[in-house]
């Protein structure tokens, strides 16, 4: 991944890209964002292939077959654009290295891993084909290992190329360690020769080496068609499945379909693959965290045109982050401006970029307005003793009260009012007074939300919208970002803090882990629930009656047994003032009475662990 040059900083259709990926024989890939903040991976094709009709055509018919796979193994399609000069398409894009790179770093896969490929790959085919597409390029390369299992990418865009004029009529497309024989003998080809593939993936998986690879292409596209796979060393658990796929025949491989029976199903909650290759993936989120925050180069001018086309492509910007937590600058630099110029006022960040639940960690929702008035509202004063790490209670002259909150969890209860803020719609209800809401991009359970519960003067709605409005524009502008140091829990997401084997070992395994606020995370395990939430809390009055201390590896903390099933402990991970400091709480829920603590300790020496230190 690298940044923009400026001749790749333009947009590709809706989607602005963000850094290259990678490039190859047919193209560029480029992190991007869509128009709806997702993050997407656009593979842009190399322009000589525009200038074949039949590649177009070709294209066409791959996308619109591709656009037809789903499933939990592929990188779904999001657009694409046969058409245009240089035509691209956009995938959904996931975390994670190729299998290819995460055998080079880290070694063969152990066993469990093994398994959980083999499920992967033979469920993604089965869609693939179930869409009438054949792969035609499945090889380690292609195949992406992310947080949750295996993700199969680029199904159907060899055929695109086949007897273009880049690559010659009857030219092989793929990759020939891995293609099948029908495939190196350019012979029709079926579903069956993705399962040729598949066989060979696996054994590369297990042994760090292909069954055919030879001294040359040309030698292992020999022994792809005429010599016995090279299955020494791979584990009799993985030749059982890879050896029937590797027949020479299409007629005797098993289909995705008989492979997935026969391979079972995936236990629930386990972490797929082993600590190496879970590193490569946090490495990997790492550097798109990284990529979020380099400056977007300025593509080259263009001819003339109107204020209105440059609002347009500032539009075209928006920018989703996953888990970063800076905004990218947009004010003006230079000379101070000459007398009797007007100053430019100040660009606005994309509004995904504003909302992105990393970013909004960063921001003191009290810090926000500043001294700005508020139409219909004037100036409004924040209470800065409340101990809200996310919210914010705001009161004018006129006795009205309304409070921000920055990440809550979103009202199911609440419906569209019709009206939308910065291109988001706006929810509202009504039960109480009035709670305007606007969905955070990267993460619609979580909003931005307004309560006015009925101050003495104007009506709760139109407070309310004047409010958030107002808010999200000075949001957008880079107001409120707090100053906090590396070792502030507040700025982290706080699912990071426990990874899901350390969970698993001590509580039981992971099935579902949810963000309910900005800044806390509930975890749902087959030994109980745990909770951890960071906030503020008075240093005077903390702990709370009931916590006896507990030493957590060398951190002062404190724990209480809630009831025989449930345990909480915290500690206070950075002191700030008199009146307020940093603490982080957690609470296990179990079923099953016992020793609730034994549960609980262990966690939260996990999370600390995580944390730089205090």
């Amino acid at each position: 991944m690298r940044p923009l040059r400026p001749d790749e900083a333009g947009p590709i259709g809706q989607y602005r890209p963000l850094a290259l990926l990678g490039e190859g024989g047919m193209g560029r890939v480029f992190l991007a964002v869509a128009p709806d903040g997702r993050l997407a991976a656009v593979k842009q094709i190399h322009p000589g292939f525009a200038h074949d009709a039949g590649f177009r055509a070709r294209f066409a018919h791959e996308v619109d077959a591709s656009r037809r796979v789903s499933g939990a193994y592929t990188a779904a399609v999001m657009d694409a654009d046969p058409e245009a000069d240089a035509p691209w398409l956009a995938s959904v894009y996931v975390a994670g290295p190729s299998l290819r790179e995460a055998v080079d770093a880290a070694g063969p896969l152990p066993l469990p891993a093994l398994h959980r490929l083999a499920v992967g790959l033979a469920a993604a085919l089965a869609e693939v084909h179930r869409a009438q597409l054949i792969h035609r390029d499945l090889k380690p390369g292609n195949v992406l290992l992310t947080r949750d299992g295996p993700r199969v990418i680029d199904f159907g865009i060899a055929r695109a190329a086949e007897g273009s004029e880049l690559t010659g009529t009857g030219a092989i497309i793929g990759s020939p360690a891995f293609m099948s024989p029908e495939q190196a003998a350019s012979a029709q080809l079926t579903p069956a020769s993705d399962m040729f593939s598949l066989g060979a993936v696996l054994v590369m998986a297990a042994t760090g080496r292909g069954p055919f690879t030879g001294t040359t292409a040309a030698q292992t596209l020999y022994n792809v068609v005429h010599a016995s796979p090279e299955l020494s060393g791979v584990p009799a658990e993985v030749r059982q499945i890879a050896e029937p796929c590797l027949a020479k025949d299409p007629a005797q491989r098993p289909t995705p379909a008989q492979l997935l029976d026969f391979l079972g199903p995936v236990p629930p909650g386990l972490s797929p693959w082993p600590p190496a290759v879970e590193t490569l993936i946090a490495r990997q989120e790492a550097e798109v965290r990284a990529a979020l925050s380099w400056p977007v180069p300025i593509p080259p001018a263009e001819p003339r045109r109107a204020r209105r086309g440059l609002a347009v492509a500032a539009a075209l910007g928006a920018v989703a982050v996953v888990a970063a937590g800076t905004i990218i600058a947009l004010t003006r630099g230079g000379d101070e401006p000459s007398a009797g110029a007007q100053p430019e006022p100040p660009r606005l960040a994309p509004i995904a970029e504003t909302l992105s639940a990393d970013r909004l960690r960063m921001v003191d929702p009290c810090e926000v307005l500043g001294d700005e008035r508020v139409r219909g509202l004037g100036l409004l004063e924040p209470n800065r003793d409340g101990f809200g790490v996310h919210s914010c209670h705001y009161e004018n002259e006129d006795g009205d009260r309304l409070e921000v909150a920055l990440g809550d969890r979103a009202d199911d209860g609440a419906t569209e009012s019709g009206d939308e803020i910065a291109g988001l719609p706006v929810l509202v209800s009504t039960l109480s007074g009035c709670t305007l809401s606007v969905s955070l991009p990267d993460d619609p359970q979580l909003a931005l939300s307004v309560d006015d519960h009925a101050g003495p003067s104007g009506e709760p709605c139109e407070n309310a919208e004047a409010l958030l409005t107002a808010y999200v524009e000075r949001l957008r502008a880079g107001a409120g970002t707090r100053n906090l140091p590396d070792h502030s829990a507040i700025r982290v997401d706080p699912c990071s803090l426990v990874d899901d084997r350390t969970m698993n070992d001590a509580v039981g395994a992971v099935q579902d882990k949810t963000v309910e606020r900005l800044h806390t995370c509930v975890w749902s395990t087959t030994g109980g629930t745990v909770r951890l939430s960071v906030d503020y809390v008075f240093p005077g009055a903390y702990p709370d009656e009931g916590y006896g201390p507990v030493d957590l590896d060398g951190v002062r903390g404190y724990s209480r047994l809630v009831s025989e099933t449930s345990c909480a402990v915290t500690w206070m991970q950075r002191p700030m003032t008199d009146r307020r400091g940093e603490a982080v709480r957690l609470q296990y829920m179990g079923d099953v009475p016992g020793h609730p603590c034994e549960k609980a300790i262990p966690v939260a020496k996990a999370a600390i662990a995580t944390l730089p230190p205090a």
